[in-house]
């Protein structure tokens, strides 16, 4: 599976230490849109909270864990560099312990939250897409790197409201007996959820998507690991984590134009376009998008959120597709 958007990502190459000054650069990566990459500057305090609550639940497609820490302990792996409320360390401890797995055809498939120290893997997987949709040349790879680090460092303040999942593969290979043996489980994809406003990028890509809504993007699957179903699942763990952490059912993502396979894999998963970029765009040196919308299901089992199909040819070719 594979949605192919624009990537409107802002560098600030100027030495200056205006944020806003900056040079565009588009990327587009061979799955999702990504949304402007801006730098800001955010504060490096942090603080420590600890409550005595703890959450659990499980189901066909996602697990909770039963023994959960303390708030402190979650805070402390998840550190935003900001005070939390007391509801913001729940929501943190229910991403903490948000797990998403799915059974393969040719493995299985864990999907989680990012932790701090997973943050360098994480970042190399987005620069090879990156890198790898724009055939840059090799004097780029270091720069592109540094900005997409610098992006996700600062994205780490929006958690819980924004929040950067990946997800992990564990192969299948028949052993001389006739028996299966699991490989190593190594990482194969990531996605970005927004669950509201206060998680909503500075600057969106165009159609905007409201502020107060969920929004999809910057999905990356490794190239070794595609046609595997690793793109769908990204995005039904997302919906499934959207359907726990908002009460807003409407979920937004963008795609191009240009790729009718992604186009038609939304429609397929129930998106529909909701807006259209004018072609005044190109003038920007971006690439014409859609806005889709899709409603999810008002359900409290998450399993109960459409998984099926992840297996099909449709979700493997999703995983190919370039921009």
């Amino acid at each position: 599976m594979a949605t192919s958007i624009s990537v409107p990502v802002s560098l600030n190459l100027s030495s200056d230490s205006q944020p806003y000054k900056r040079l565009p650069l588009i990327l587009s990566p061979p799955i999702l849109q990504h949304p402007f990459l801006s730098l800001h500057k955010s504060c490096n305090f942090s603080s420590r909270f600890c409550s005595s609550s703890n959450g659990s639940s499980s189901s066909p497609t996602t697990t909770a864990e039963t023994e959960t820490p303390c708030a402190s302990t979650a805070y402390d792996s998840y550190k935003t560099g900001r005070f939390l409320s007391n509801e913001e360390i729940e929501k943190l401890k229910a991403l903490q312990d948000f797990r998403y797995y799915q059974q393969l055809e040719t493995g299985s498939m864990l999907v989680r939250v990012m932790k701090p120290e997973e943050m360098d893997i994480t970042v190399k997987l987005l620069t090879e897409s990156f890198v790898e949709s724009m055939s840059l040349p090799v004097g780029y790879v270091s720069l592109v790197c540094y900005f997409v680090q610098q992006y996700l460092i600062e994205r780490r303040a929006a958690i819980p409201h924004a929040v950067t999942l990946i997800g992990f593969y564990k192969g299948k290979q028949d052993t001389k007996g006739g028996e299966e043996e699991e490989d190593l489980e190594e990482l194969a994809g990531t996605v970005e959820v927004c669950f509201d406003k206060r998680g909503a990028s500075a600057s969106p890509p165009t159609p905007t998507p409201p502020k107060n809504a969920p929004y999809i993007c910057n999905m990356a699957v490794k190239q070794s690991h595609r046609r595997r179903g690793i793109g769908w699942n990204l995005l039904k763990a997302s919906e499934v984590l959207i359907s726990e952490m908002s009460s807003m059912r409407d979920v937004y993502l963008h795609c191009r134009v240009i790729d009718s396979a992604p186009f038609n894999m939304y429609t397929k998963a129930g998106y529909n376009i909701v807006k259209t970029d004018s072609i005044w765009v190109l003038l920007m040196l971006q690439m014409r998008k859609h806005l889709m919308c899709k409603k999810l299901l008002v359900s409290k089992n998450p399993s109960e959120l459409d998984t099926s199909g992840s297996d099909m040819e449709f979700s493997s070719q999703m995983d190919t597709w370039k921009s």
